[in-house]
């Protein structure tokens, strides 16, 4: 199974972007996608963005993973 995380991007650079999650940052291909602009949410795995989500969906799957890193199992 393969898990993306979701990232704000914070700076774009032609077809990569640095992008953040809880202070961490990275820079991602965005050659996949199209018409990625700054504050979009996109979803990462293995160093590219497979998805933009919209601001609102991006925020909610923030929040979800937020909640299942601080579960306590």
């Amino acid at each position: 199974m393969c898990i993306a995380f979701p990232f704000e991007v914070i700076k774009i650079d032609n077809d990569e972007a640095l992008v953040q999650y809880k202070g961490v940052e990275m820079m991602v291909s965005v050659s996949l996608l199209e018409d990625v602009v700054l504050g979009d949410y996109v979803l990462v795995h293995a160093g590219c963005a497979i998805e933009k989500l919209d601001k609102e969906e991006g925020k909610k799957t923030e929040e979800l993973f937020n909640s299942i890193l601080n579960l306590n199992l």
